[in-house]
């Protein structure tokens, strides 16, 4: 039997932002039933934002101090269980009853109060796990303080560290000024954390983790380049010989097209009759022509550049000339929330917009539209891929982290599943939805293609082998 907790600064359902959140809701219940006779547990913070049909649920272990530097902090541990999964939830009104999750000026302090309540936790409960996983630069302390400070004590001494990178975007780059003050780490640790003249969380958890992962093969090794590093390329290659990358999955009972009470009709792989149906709806929801023989492109995603918005926006308009419609939802940078507006306007009927944030909604694009379009500068996994996969919209993508790995282009043989260009360029871009276009008009390849990427397996299941072999290898010895 394993022990493994995993740490982390958000999770589904309980309170969460994006991928991150995802993971940490899926992932160990996954591996919980992967390996039933391991004992999963997870710990994140309790916001306001966790609601009181699961606060009603808790219950408390335990009220502790957390020492944070010169602070002695009120710190409340919860629990439920989830899943199979036992769920902590560490309390401070101070620190997390805030109108957000992330986006304050003491975060630092915020997320090192949070790191070191993970390490306490483990004294309260009697529960040191054979491994700690611990995600992103908000838990990276947990990490650092566990092979730094308590690497020698009774019951600590035995748990290895592994730590994911979610998005090397964000490392908790600080002023080394803070290290004792806000972080509580001893001056002689110094070395551990600093880079460029910085205090770098990640940096020093790369150094002092058991191994390193990130969420695909084809991330691990792109941030090794100055290019996807941020400038951690130097470090990331130095303990290259502990890195690797583990791709993501999705919850395919969420994610079931067959099942989906928020589709107007449901559908399977054997049985797409329901997909022209959820075509229509789309249609009608988005104020496109209703019509079954055009191909609807579709994208749900932030409006940022590094999500390939700067070549959409290059060829949206010469795209148009073809015969096929749109459809957009997301938000995000106001240049491109502008530009989209005008677009929408200046193509009625064939171009819907909505510049929103809406789950529900996300699922009948999914459900509707043909083809999925992510032209990524850098995408680290990538789940709406495969949930579009999942509900038999073709993914058109950019061949870079996670959608390498899960999309492979489609051929004249019949073989990949998917349609991909290489080059971070506008017209290679436009190149390949034309492609898929011609595909389309091919109704009979299409049907077999939209069938057969249906019936792949992206779920939990793969993924959490993988990373029960992982924390297999690393409890050795």
């Amino acid at each position: 039997m394993k022990k493994i907790l995993f740490a982390g600064s958000e999770a589904m359902p309980f309170a969460a932002t994006g991928g991150l959140g995802d993971v940490l809701g899926a992932l160990p219940p996954a591996l919980a039933a992967v390996n039933p006779d391991w004992d999963v547990r997870v710990v994140m913070p309790l916001y306001a934002q966790v609601s009181e049909e699961w606060r009603s649920k808790m219950t408390l272990v335990e009220v502790i101090n957390v020492t944070l530097s010169w602070r002695e902090q009120y710190c409340g541990i919860y629990s439920l269980d989830y899943k199979g999964v036992k769920y902590y939830f560490v309390d401070n009104e101070y620190y997390f009853g805030r109108t957000a999750l992330y986006g304050f000026f003491d975060d630092p302090e915020r997320f090192a109060f949070f790191s070191r309540a993970v390490l306490d936790l483990m004294g309260v409960t009697g529960f040191y796990p054979d491994v700690l996983h611990a995600n992103d630069w908000q838990t990276a302390l947990s990490v650092i303080a566990l092979k730094e400070e308590r690497g020698g004590m009774e019951g600590y001494k035995d748990v290895r560290a592994v730590y994911t990178i979610h998005n090397i975007d964000y490392q908790g780059v600080y002023g080394m000024g803070i290290i004792n003050d806000v972080f509580g780490l001893a001056e002689e640790k110094a070395s551990i954390v600093e880079y460029s003249g910085a205090l770098n969380l990640t940096k020093g958890a790369v150094v002092c983790a058991d191994f390193v992962t990130t969420v695909s093969p084809q991330y691990a090794q792109e941030i090794r380049t100055e290019y996807f590093s941020h400038g951690l390329h130097h470090i990331i290659n130095q303990y290259a010989f502990k890195l690797g990358g583990i791709i993501n999955g999705i919850d395919e009972a969420a994610y079931d097209p067959s099942k989906d009470a928020d589709i107007p009709t449901a559908f399977s792989a054997d049985a797409l009759a329901g997909k022209k149906a959820c075509k229509e709806a789309l249609q009608r929801e988005f104020g496109l022509d209703i019509r079954p023989d055009v191909p609807v492109i579709a994208m749900v995603s932030r409006l940022a550049e590094h999500k390939g918005f700067d070549l959409v926006c290059k060829v949206a308009d010469e795209l148009m000339n073809d015969d096929v419609q749109f459809v957009l939802l997301g938000t995000g940078d106001a240049a491109y929330e502008a530009f989209f507006d005008e677009f929408g306007k200046r193509h009625p009927g064939r171009a819907g917009i909505r510049l929103a944030y809406n789950r529900k909604l996300s699922k009948l694009i999914y459900a509707g539209a043909d083809m999925f379009l992510m032209p990524s500068k850098s995408e680290a996994c990538g789940l709406a891929q495969m949930i579009a996969s999942r509900y038999g919209t073709v993914p058109i993508v950019r061949e870079t982290g996670g959608l390498y790995d899960t999309i492979k282009p489609y051929s004249w043989n019949r073989t990949g599943n998917g349609f991909t260009f290489a080059a971070y360029n506008a017209y290679d871009m436009l190149y390949v939805i034309r492609e898929a276009e011609g595909v389309y008009r091919d109704r009979e390849n299409w049907e077999e293609l939209v069938a057969k990427i249906m019936k792949i397996d992206f779920s939990w299941n793969s993924s959490a082998a993988k990373y029960a072999a992982l924390y297999d290898e690393v409890t050795k010895g």
